[in-house]
């Protein structure tokens, strides 16, 4: 209820209990009035007009009051429309403010966006300005004229002891490996070394459809004239690669120079510097490894980095003519020239042959290989399949003294026929496999390589061809076999490797039949054959002569290739060891490691009771057994 009817109510209620109080009630009999005294009249005005005058202040208190409440209405009402004003002006601040709230998040979002980008350019530059300064205090690479140019390699401390010495460096000569008939087979050696520590080029540049690579590597293990392990110590540097690269987008790669053979193992497709090599601290690595590192020239296709199929050119050499008693009529080489840039040699006295370390065929044609590799997306190993051909070439003289039977002509051989070339063409097929196993910690390897005249192929470096009694070429089978098993892991590599290389038996009987001729022949350590190798029944290949008695001291006594003692059968190396990297980081790496290698060679004399060798079956078989022992300690360059 409003105020001012509030009041209305209130004064009429007043009026009516005064009208009430002086109006005589019409139900009640009148009474007798008597005549009132003139005192009495008096104060009844008296009070009457007071009664007025109260009324009249009431009236006017009413008024007061009625204009009271209009003005409260009015006020009110001025409130409420304030009030429904504020209300609407409320309400559009609201969403003015929602709206204004929606773009000061979105304002916000952004500052803290900004804020963000701000922090993270920030720090974005201060690790470039990090990377630019570690690479102008420390540069990973050399940046020239386009092209990067970066370095490495390793320094090595290395030391090679042996049962048997054989006068070698950290590289070894398994066929060298003596006998009991070599003065050296009963001396131990020991040599300490740094010449295998390595230095290294890669230099890579990009064009728009190809990457151009070259690459440089060398080491000290070579020996010159002049080297020598005297007061200076000293040694020339020798070129292990050395090659360039075009590698198109489209997956042909094109490689020319001293490289690695195709027949190497690689890790990843046929690609150079992937090689997959033994571990070993020996530079000569492992028996059964197949591998050379020879001019080519290399075409490789890769088909979606899932298989690769490559055909190389590469040098071809005839450097291990074995066997014995096959005539002095015919010519493969010749020691090297030194106006042509070749170590000059000299025949070796008494035997026909030529210095092993001066020997230059006169080749026909380079070797051919082809070669496939294939990884299967699931990433389960590395297999390869590769061929290779071969071409050996002599030249032949029918009329040497005595006169012999070749070129065609039987004998006897006519006076003045015609000398001629003899070509023979061999090769081999052979195969690798590797895998990655227990989260790549582990890797299993094989290797197999067959096929004739491939010799020169294998780490121990049998003979490859030997000659018929009229003096042309023949290719001698063999194979090499290799498996490696190896573990890693941070800071250990351990690895183990067991091989053999096998030259079979390839001999002939001479047109008068009392002479065997070729390589591995069964009548060499008969008391009675033509060959002839006993003495006292042992065999000279067991007996220790005397040295030489005009060297000074310096030539050991040794027993002649004639009797058979080089004519091996096989080479077995079972090998052990492991590299401890002590550091590992970006600084570089420093490791160190033992191997410990057992090594067993056979050859083929008296080793199968065929022919004359039956007269004495209780005659042994040589053979030898070396056991070496390396260490090395190595930094590796960053």
């Amino acid at each position: 209820m409003k105020l001012k009817h509030l009041i209305s109510v209130v004064t009429l209620l007043s009026v009516s209990l005064l009208a009430q109080s002086a109006t005589p009630d019409p139900q009640t009999k009148p009474k007798t009035k008597k005549k009132a005294a003139p005192s009495e009249t008096s104060e009844l005005a008296s009070e009457v007009r007071q009664l007025r005058q109260r009324m009249e202040a009431q009236d006017q208190k009413i008024l007061r009051l009625e204009q009271d409440v209009r003005s409260r209405d009015q006020q009110i009402s001025d409130l409420q429309n304030a009030a429904a004003q504020a209300r609407s002006s409320a309400e559009s601040a609201v969403s003015s403010s929602s709206q204004s709230a929606q773009a000061v998040s979105a304002l916000q979002s952004t500052v803290n966006d900004i804020k963000l980008n701000n922090t993270n350019l920030a720090m974005t530059v201060q690790e470039e300005q990090k990377k630019v300064g570690e690479m102008i205090g420390s540069p990973l690479a050399i940046h020239y004229k386009g092209i990067t140019i970066t370095p490495g390699g390793f320094l090595a401390a290395e030391t090679a002891w042996r049962q048997h010495a054989t006068a070698s460096d950290v590289n070894t000569p398994f066929t060298s490996a003596p006998f009991p008939g070599n003065d050296a087979y009963h001396l131990t050696e020991f040599f300490g070394s740094g010449r295998q520590s390595r230095i290294t080029l890669l230099a890579e540049g990009k064009i728009s459809n190809a990457k151009l690579s070259g690459y440089y590597e060398t080491d000290w293990l070579s020996a010159g004239v002049t080297s020598n392990n005297n007061q200076s110590n000293s040694y020339t540097n020798r070129m292990r690669q050395l090659w360039g690269q075009v590698a198109l987008t489209n997956g042909w790669t094109f490689t020319g120079g001293q490289m690695w053979s195709l027949a190497t193992e690689t890790k990843k497709g046929l690609d150079n510097r992937t090689e997959a090599l033994p571990m070993t601290i020996d530079a000569q690595y492992q028996v059964g490894f197949s591998w050379m590192r020879q001019w080519g020239f290399r075409v490789v296709k890769n088909f979606s980095n899932e298989f690769w199929l490559g055909l190389s050119v590469e040098n071809a050499q005839t450097t291990n003519l074995g066997g014995g008693n096959f005539p002095n009529n015919f010519l493969i080489g010749a020691p090297g020239t030194n106006g042509g840039l070749y170590n000059g040699g000299a025949a070796i006295s008494g035997t026909g042959g030529l210095s092993p370390n001066t020997n230059y065929s006169f080749n026909y044609l380079p070797d051919f290989i082809v070669k496939g590799a294939f990884e299967p997306r699931n990433g389960f190993g590395h297999y390869e399949l590769f061929g290779i051909i071969s071409n050996f070439r002599n030249r032949l003289y029918p009329n040497a003294t005595p006169a012999i039977s070749s070129c065609g002509v039987t004998a006897p051989i006519p006076a003045g026929t015609p000398n001629c070339t003899n070509v023979k063409t061999a090769g081999g097929i052979g195969g690798n496999a590797r895998w990655s196993v227990y989260q790549k910690h582990v890797d299993i390897g094989i290797h197999f390589l067959g096929g004739n005249g491939v010799g020169r192929y294998g780490t121990s470096q049998l003979a490859e061809v030997t000659a018929k009694p009229n003096g042309a070429l023949a290719p001698i089978r063999s194979y090499q076999a290799l498996g490696t098993l190896e573990w890693h892991s941070k800071h250990w590599d351990i690895y183990g490797n067991a091989g053999g290389e096998y030259a079979q038996r390839t001999q002939y009987l001479n047109a008068a039949g009392t002479q065997l001729v070729g390589y591995g022949r069964s009548d060499v350590g008969s008391a009675t054959g033509p060959g002839g190798g006993f003495a006292g029944g042992t065999g000279n290949c067991l007996v220790e002569p005397n040295p030489a008695a005009t060297a000074n001291g310096t030539k050991p006594g040794f027993t002649p290739a004639s009797n058979g003692c080089n004519d091996l059968r096989n080479v077995i190396e079972g090998t052990f060891g492991f590299w401890y990297k002590a550091y590992n980081g970006p600084k570089g790496r420093i490791q160190f490691g033992p191997q410990y290698s057992y090594v067993v060679l056979n050859t083929w004399w008296n080793s199968s009771h065929v022919g004359n060798v039956g007269t004495n079956p209780l005659a042994p078989t040589p053979h030898t057994v070396e056991n070496m022992f390396f260490t090395s300690f190595r930094y590796y360059l960053p």
